[in-house]
């Protein structure tokens, strides 16, 4: 049984952030668990690299300097240093600089390789298990990441989603022949398709549910910055959804009096369509506990950071939505973990 301060669960980007809050704010080494099985900044790192993001170099940029404990200026030279700022990059070399401030940060604090499968809260501290071991922790920051969401149409073979975005995945495939029904208009959809195209399927069915949306960039801010297209994604549906739709790619509303005849002539499926909440360990106190998105806290002593746990926050126009990126992660950290070190059990 270990027994320390805090305990981080989860090592993609916003764990990696909050350990190196942790740590800037004065928390030493030695009082931090830090649980993954991999530490290899999550998904993030471990299924996403050949993604093209959809933001600026230069928010990658701010995330990775943003907390002195990274060490970032004494990293060695990292392909992201050498692209514009203002363009984006693939989410490949953005995992480069991560898995490095991960193995920096775990020689600084107690790693512990395994996957947190239970939570409690006894005697003012909380109890964590995993496989192999047991720790107590006053506090613990849950980072723990999400998975992409399905849809139940068992008639179709479904292409994961981590396979549609990377094309050399794709060429393992055999698909010709197939009509491949796309589900969403996101970021991830605009990615997948013309992935897709580039296959010998025979024909691409995308199912909407509203029209695209795109970012609009101001001075000080962008609007529809969490729920618009950005980067080359933002470009291609400019050309090929609201332009002129590619041989061999059609468009149905979901709610269209042609969706189920389109939908049961598809051999395979992609589902684009968003991600939820990785499982929490679980709490048997409480069951399924929710937090609070203007400040990430679930209970005394038990907080939130990351696409698990957005923050929400309202735009110029009164409009909210939920705060995903890097970045943002960050920023979430610096706004709420002055009041996470008072807010214990």
């Amino acid at each position: 049984m270990t027994e320390i301060s805090w305990a981080v669960i989860g090592a993609g980007p916003a764990g990696i952030a909050a350990v190196g809050k942790l740590l800037d704010h004065g928390v030493a080494g030695e009082e931090i668990v830090w649980i993954d099985p991999d530490f290899a900044a999550g998904d993030f790192g471990t299924k996403w690299h050949a993604v093209p993001g959809n933001t600026q170099v230069s928010l990658f940029l701010d995330y990775l300097n943003a907390s002195p404990s990274f060490r970032f200026a004494e990293a060695p030279p990292f392909e992201l240093n050498n692209i514009d700022p203002q363009q984006t990059c693939l989410l490949g070399v953005v995992a480069e600089p991560l898995v490095w401030i991960s193995q920096h940060l775990c020689e600084r604090v107690k790693p512990v390789k395994a996957v947190a499968t239970e939570l409690a809260l006894r005697n003012r501290q909380w109890i964590i298990r995993t496989d192999t071991d047991e720790i107590v922790a006053k506090n613990v920051i849950l980072a723990v990441g999400s998975t992409p969401k399905k849809l139940d149409h068992p008639h179709v073979e479904e292409i994961p989603i981590e396979v549609a975005l990377d094309p050399k995945k794709l060429e393992n495939l055999s698909l010709d022949g197939a009509t491949i029904a796309v589900f969403g208009s996101s970021h991830s959809t605009m990615v997948a398709l013309p992935n897709l195209l580039a296959t010998p399927a025979r024909k691409l069915v995308n199912f909407y549910q509203s029209p695209t949306k795109y970012a609009v960039y101001f001075d000080d801010y962008i609007q529809f910055d969490d729920t618009g297209l950005k980067g080359k994604a933002a470009q291609w549906a400019r050309e090929n959804i609201d332009g002129t739709l590619p041989e061999r790619l059609e468009r149905y509303w979901v709610n269209s009096p042609e969706f189920s005849d389109q939908l049961q002539a598809c051999t395979h499926a992609v589902y684009t369509v968003g991600f939820a909440r990785r499982q929490l360990p679980a709490t048997p106190q409480w069951g399924t506990l929710d937090y609070d998105p203007s400040n990430g806290i679930l209970a005394p002593g038990l907080f939130g950071v990351g696409i698990a746990f957005p923050e929400y926050r309202t735009d110029p126009f009164g409009a909210g939505q939920y705060r995903i990126g890097l970045s943002k992660f960050m920023q979430r950290l610096e706004s709420a973990l002055p009041l996470w070190l008072r807010y214990g059990a």
